[in-house]
């Protein structure tokens, strides 16, 4: 058991107080915040996902909010899709890239009105990004990170959950979508989004001295549908073919080898950082491409902290870039970014620098 030293360079999520009084027993660091990592009872938590409700802090989801006159030009200018028909209430998923075309974040950008727009970011400084941005091309737009720390409430039964707390029109939402509200005096975003593919809301908490009133509300209100604290859950995205930015790419992945390209508009304009990198690369083809990998070991293995090599017939193709085990199909499955010469089917060599496993390339997502 070790302990975590406090220091004002890690800063604690509005919830994170509700998390210790509801038992969590691990934690990672994400955008220099402690995200919940799991309350102790991994295959517990993950079934309760699965087939109930679950309710994560996930504060680490930090947005960065773009507001003035240019604010929408800016956020054009980081996107590489097409947002001309973004409209306000609505969020797009973006693969925001550098100049070489290279995915530095995938965010969803939500539009909150014709000059504000907020990024909720995966893990890396997009603050200090947008504001280079913005000032290199002499943008009238201020940027900061504002008190908006998002709640989520996933699992097939989360639907219920949250039309108990907010009424019904929450049911007429569509993906992406959201709508600025409040409960008991606490002003919230509800968004029909999350990082599982069992269905879910996030609460995007916009007073931070709110944190543990407004987990005490979703909490109560999930008691009749089995909810209990949870965590993005790394088997569920893993079987549902849900991409970790940072933790699934390298400093040289881009769009194409990641099933991002369809969140690519090659038609915008030359302005956008990083399109013009990106029309080269769907032109000549991606060198790699993103596939599921399952295991020949009947056994769980543990989650390491680096890729395994993938290799075929004695040449390296590649690296597998996660691991779990999957309760639902009974094996050590993962993603593999390979060669595309590699293709679905192909037996592949898979070493962990102790010992060299079988595995055969299959399709995304596993369930």
């Amino acid at each position: 058991m070790f302990s975590i030293t406090p220091s004002a360079r890690l800063r604690p999520s509005p919830f994170f107080e509700s998390t210790v009084a509801d038992g969590v027993t691990g934690f990672t660091t994400y955008n220099h915040m402690l995200m919940p990592t799991g309350y102790g009872k991994p295959e517990e938590e993950y079934w309760r996902l699965i087939n109930d409700v679950s309710m994560w802090d996930v504060a680490v989801e930090r947005q960065i909010q773009l507001k003035g006159p240019d604010a929408a030009k800016l956020a054009q200018i980081l996107s590489p899709r097409d947002l001309s028909k973004c409209k306000i209430g609505q969020g797009k998923y973006v693969a925001l890239c550098n100049h070489q075309g290279i995915v530095i974040n995938d965010p969803i950008l939500l539009k909150l009105s014709e000059d504000c727009f907020w990024l909720s970011i995966a893990d890396s400084n997009i603050l200090f990004w947008a504001r280079a941005i913005a000032n290199e091309r002499g943008l009238n737009v201020d940027i900061n990170e504002p008190d908006v720390s998002p709640l989520a409430v996933q699992g097939p039964k989360a639907e219920d959950v949250v039309a108990s707390i907010f009424g019904d029109w929450i049911r007429d939402l569509r993906y992406f979508w959201f709508k600025e509200t409040e409960i008991e005096g606490i002003p919230v975003a509800v968004a029909r989004s999350g990082w599982s593919k069992q269905g879910g809301f996030e609460l995007y908490l916009m007073d931070g001295s709110k944190g543990g009133q407004l987990w005490q509300i979703v909490k109560e209100a999930g008691q009749p549908f089995n909810i209990g604290p949870g965590n993005p859950n790394n088997t569920e995205r893993i079987e549902s073919g849900l991409l970790s930015w940072g933790g699934d790419t390298d400093d040289s992945t881009n769009p194409f080898e990641i099933r991002l390209g369809k969140f690519v508009d090659l038609h915008v304009a030359d302005e956008v950082v990083g399109i013009q990198a990106l029309r080269a690369i769907a032109e000549q083809g991606p060198k790699r491409h993103q596939l599921g990998v399952q295991l020949d070991v009947s056994t769980p293995l543990e989650q390491p902290f680096h890729w395994f090599n993938i290799s075929q017939n004695g040449k390296p193709v590649g690296h597998q870039t996660n691991l779990t085990w999957s309760h639902r199909l009974e094996k050590n499955i993962g993603f593999a970014l390979v060669s595309t010469q590699c293709a679905v089917g192909d037996e592949v060599q898979v070493s962990d620098n102790q010992r060299t496993m079988t595995g055969t390339l299959c399709e995304l997502p596993f369930l």
